[in-house]
């Protein structure tokens, strides 16, 4: 008869991760204790806080690791609940030693790459991309968050299909996570449908405090819904994510391209860069083939070449995403088109974008690396 170890049990926890921090259990300290009596193994696991969301993931997904230990006989999972010391032992390893937050996107060595989707002026569809963009960059397996930066707009949760608040470990925020993406917004933190009524200074701590007090973990991508234009927000983005690239939405209609053109030129006064321009609300493919320009045309790629103009650096146009409805219909029922209808001609225009954007513009793909042949 194969004897259980203890060690075994500690083995089979160690993949086990905490789904909202990403680590494995062993490492975060929250297997409390391990019995075993012949071959029945009872463990009792730390939850971070009393009434976890999380807690019977955690219960089934440690009970099915231990089940899958050769010769295991009865598998019991048990619950406690951290004390304050160690809540507050926790924040300060998930912060890498340090007390205070700071924001990690803006620190040397991150390697999360940060969009800031803008537009000029409202309608453009620029939330609706986000969160696609999102579900798009999660579908290809990376790590992605979203913070709705439009606090008087809030839309996020819902296009996401989010009803989860986040919860605190001390004064650490633990965000909730929909189709594979983190995701923080003030509608979290609102009753109902409540307006949000700041002035400039209380909007700029909200964004300082969602980027700092958010356990974000290990991200590829940051996407920021921006409120339209270029007021408060989008001048408390740039100095608290220098490195943030600008992703400048906009329609064909030639009125809201000129005005999609100072939310780009903005990069001239913050010294960011501009990733590039997606068209929303293109040519609509018809249910026979035939094309349908609803918004006119042309647009997009206007807004790319006088911004290239203005910057001195050449912009792309990534794409001209088709109108469709069931973009809409998406938002409305929180499961984005590029998930609920992958195959669809928008949702393939999107993927597109998601495409250009993986490859990093500095990539060394292609370039030579001046390595010569010494002959001997």
């Amino acid at each position: 008869m194969t004897t259980i170890t203890e060690q075994a049990v500690r083995q089979a926890l160690s993949r086990v991760e905490d789904p909202e921090i990403g680590k494995p259990l062993t490492e975060l300290g929250m297997v409390k204790s391990i019995a075993i009596t012949g071959n029945d193994v009872h463990a009792e696991i730390y939850l971070t806080i009393a009434g976890c969301p999380m807690k019977n993931t955690l219960v089934n997904n440690s009970k099915a690791a231990i089940e899958d230990i050769p010769g295991i006989g009865t598998v019991t999972v048990t619950t406690d609940v951290f004390s304050d010391e160690q809540r507050r032992e926790l924040r300060q390893n998930l912060r890498g030693g340090v007390a205070e937050p700071v924001i990690p996107f803006s620190q040397p060595g991150s390697t999360t790459r940060v969009f800031a989707v803008s537009s000029g002026k409202g309608g453009v569809g620029k939330s609706s991309m986000t969160v696609n963009l999102a579900a798009a960059f999660a579908a290809r397996g990376l790590k992605v968050g979203v913070l709705d930066a439009d606090i008087y707009g809030h839309s996020i949760p819902g296009m996401l299909g989010c009803t989860e608040r986040p919860h605190a470990i001390d004064d650490m925020i633990m965000p909730p996570t929909a189709h594979g993406v983190k995701l923080i917004s003030i509608a979290q933190f609102v009753e109902g449908n409540a307006p949000v009524v700041w002035r400039g200074p209380m909007l700029h701590r909200a964004i300082q405090q969602f980027l700092g007090d958010v356990f974000w973990g290990d991200l590829d991508i940051l996407l920021l819904d921006l409120p339209p234009g270029t007021g408060d927000i989008a001048i408390s983005v740039a100095q608290l994510l220098p490195h943030a690239e600008l992703l400048v939405v906009t329609t064909p209609q030639a009125a809201a391209a000129e005005v999609a053109e100072r939310a780009g030129t903005i990069s001239l006064q913050t010294h960011q860069k501009v990733a590039g321009v997606i068209e929303n609300m293109g040519a609509m493919v018809l249910p026979d083939g035939s094309i349908m320009e609803v918004f006119g045309s042309g647009g997009g790629l206007a807004v790319a070449q006088r911004i290239s103009t203005l910057t001195g650096t050449k912009l792309p146009l990534l794409g001209s995403i088709p109108l469709d409805p069931k973009l809409r219909e998406g938002g409305d029922s929180g499961v984005p088109i590029v998930i609920g209808q992958p195959e669809s001609p928008t949702a393939v225009a999107i993927a597109q974008v998601v495409d250009q954007l993986v490859t990093r513009r500095e990539s060394l793909a292609g370039k030579s690396l001046g390595l010569g042949v010494t002959k001997k």
